[in-house]
């Protein structure tokens, strides 16, 4: 991929899974990057190590983005590392399941804080370093736009990022300043980890393309909505779940 040399590329929730892949992509890509995390540890190390090798210039900052200082201390190494921020991808973001009557009122609050309050406080932090012309990329869910059980508070935080996304897009469009959502579905972010294996093949035959998402797929849907092809695309949400 090409098109983003030098390009100041802020991707939060960067040191796993999809947020990795979409970090690592800008990075062959010719971005320089700032990607964010919360907990220090091995795939904060492995992905600098990744990204000296592809000769990336990046910094990796860790920063609770629940929280407004948090985001302000990103904020501050953003202008001092970078001077600004071309495209920025609200990646934090956590699951829940829990039986709706079962719900308690921290686990919506956790739920809710990382999916879309992370995202305002981020992008209110970062909008004035942004650019005219410039990209926001939000990470959302498929299930924002059919409900999942079990996740009534994961739905309607990612239902949450595609109003913020709409509204966004209108008040930034005058500065020529493009805001969209990719949606992923059921993605395998680390193989052979996570969903049984009866469950996960019961998901992938339930996609038009008979396969679970990879974080990859994910990444390329960013790039495309952060770049020059989908100049015209803004207060969108693109669906990438293999049409379940």
């Amino acid at each position: 991929m090409s098109g983003f040399d030098g390009a100041r590329v802020v991707v939060t929730g960067g040191t796993r899974g999809i947020g990795r892949a979409i970090a690592v992509a800008f990075a062959r890509a010719g971005a320089r990057l700032t990607v964010v995390h919360r907990t220090a540890g091995e795939p904060v190390r492995e992905l600098g190590a990744e990204l000296t090798a592809l000769g990336a210039e990046h910094v990796l900052v860790r920063a609770d983005l629940t929280t407004g200082d948090g985001a302000r201390l990103l904020a501050e190494t953003v202008r001092e590392r970078f001077g600004g921020v071309d495209v920025l991808v609200n990646n934090v973001g956590v699951d829940g399941h829990a039986k709706f009557e079962d719900l308690a009122e921290a686990e919506w609050h956790r739920v809710m804080d990382h999916n879309a309050t992370s995202a305002y406080l981020v992008t209110n932090a970062l909008v004035g370093l942004v650019p005219d012309g410039g990209s926001v990329v939000n990470v959302g869910a498929s299930v924002a736009l059919r409900g999942r059980p079990l996740g009534v508070h994961y739905s309607a935080s990612k239902a949450a990022l595609v109003g913020f996304t709409r509204a966004l897009a209108k008040e930034l469009g005058g500065r020529g300043i493009r805001v969209n959502t990719v949606a992923p579905g059921v993605t395998e972010t680390e193989p052979g980890a996570g969903l049984p294996p009866a469950l996960a093949s019961r998901l992938a035959g339930m996609t038009a393309l008979g396969r679970l998402g990879r974080p990859e797929d994910v990444a390329g849907a960013v790039l495309y909505l952060a770049g020059e092809t989908a100049s015209y695309v803004t207060g969108a949400t693109l669906e990438v779940d293999g049409g379940i």
